[in-house]
C-alpha cells in the first residue's frame, strides 16, 4: 500500500539574530501536537540576522490550518520581530509563462511539469508573439496574446495583470520573454517574477551575445536565473553555471550549450521556488538544502 503523504506546514523566516528562536520554535509545534521533519537555519553574521526554514507535520496538529499564521504571529513573530512566511505542502503554487519565439525553455519547463517533477499548475501563457501557441495548444494549456509596442504597453500590461489576478497567479516565470517589464508591474508580484539569461551580460550586450562572445574567444559561457527587480538584470540571484567551450566551437555551437544551461539553471531556480526552499533579504537570496 502506498504510504500518503503528511500534511506539512512550512515556515520561512528571518528576525535579528538572538537567543532562543529555535527553542521557541520547536516548542510551540511540539506544544501543538506537530512533528518537524526538517529543520535548516543560518545565521548572517555580518548583517545580524537569523534566517530558518523549518517545516513540520500538521495531521494532528492541535491549531487548525487557517490559524496557524495567526498564533505564530502572536507567539512568535512579535515577540521576536520575525519576518515570516507560511505555506503548506498541499497548495500547488500556480504560474504564469511568458514567452516571446524562443520555445527550449517552455518545453522544459512544461515536460517537468507535466511529468510531476516539478509540482506546480500552469493555468496560463502569456507573450507578445503568436509564434508558441502551437506550444501551449500541445499541452492544452490556454495562451492569451499581447501585442506590445510603445503605445500600447502600459495598457497591456494592466490587461495582463487583470488576467493573472483573475487566475490566481501566484509567480510569474519570463521563459525567455524578451520584453522588459514596467516597474509598475514588477510591484504587483515582488520577488514573485522569475527571469533566465546569459551570464555574459554585461559584458556582451545586445541581440547576438553568442556571436559576440565567439568573436572574443571566451572559454566559459553561462547562464543566469533571478529575480526581476526594477534594475534591470540585476535582481536577487537564484541559480547560475557554466560550461567549458573552446576555439572550436562554432557560434552554432555556443548557442546550443546555452539554451542547455538556461533550461537547466531556470529548473533549478523554480524548483527551489516551487519548493519554498528560498529566501530574499535586501538583494540576495538564502537558499536552504
Amino acid at each position: 500500500m502506498k504510504q500518503q503523504t503528511p500534511k506539512t506546514a512550512i515556515l520561512l523566516m528571518h528576525c535579528p539574530d538572538q537567543k532562543g528562536i529555535i527553542s521557541y520554535t520547536t516548542q510551540f509545534i511540539h506544544e501543538n501536537q506537530g512533528n518537524i521533519i526538517y529543520l535548516d537555519q543560518y545565521v548572517d553574521r555580518e548583517e545580524g540576522r537569523f534566517f530558518m526554514r523549518i517545516e513540520f507535520d500538521i495531521d494532528s496538529f492541535l491549531i487548525p490550518e487557517d490559524k496557524i499564521r495567526d498564533y505564530i504571529e502572536t507567539l512568535l513573530a512579535k515577540k521576536f520581530d520575525m519576518t515570516l512566511k507560511l505555506y503548506f505542502n498541499t497548495q500547488k503554487p500556480r504560474m504564469a509563462l511568458f514567452v516571446t519565439k524562443m520555445s527550449h525553455c517552455l518545453y522544459d519547463i512544461l515536460s517537468r511539469t507535466d511529468s510531476g517533477e516539478l509540482q506546480a499548475e500552469i493555468p496560463m501563457i502569456v507573450s507578445n508573439h503568436q509564434h508558441l501557441k502551437k506550444v501551449a495548444d500541445k499541452f492544452k494549456i490556454p495562451f492569451f496574446h499581447f501585442e506590445m509596442n510603445k503605445e500600447n504597453k502600459k495598457e497591456q500590461e494592466e490587461a495582463q495583470l487583470k488576467l493573472m489576478k483573475e487566475h490566481n497567479i501566484d509567480f510569474v516565470v519570463l521563459a525567455r520573454y524578451m520584453q522588459i517589464l514596467s516597474p509598475e508591474f514588477i510591484k504587483s508580484y515582488p520577488d514573485k517574477i522569475i527571469n533566465i539569461h546569459h551570464s555574459f551580460l554585461p559584458a556582451f550586450v545586445g541581440a547576438k551575445p553568442y556571436h559576440a562572445a565567439h568573436e572574443r574567444g571566451v572559454k566559459i559561457i553561462g547562464a543566469t536565473s533571478h529575480y526581476v527587480t526594477s534594475d534591470l538584470d540585476a535582481g536577487p540571484i537564484i541559480e547560475q553555471d557554466v560550461a567549458k567551450v573552446s576555439h572550436k566551437d562554432t557560434v552554432k555551437e555556443l548557442i546550443r550549450k546555452g539554451k542547455d544551461l538556461e533550461k537547466i539553471v531556470l529548473s533549478r531556480a523554480l524548483y527551489q521556488h516551487v519548493n519554498r526552499k528560498l529566501m530574499t533579504y535586501k538583494n540576495k537570496t538564502i537558499i536552504f538544502d
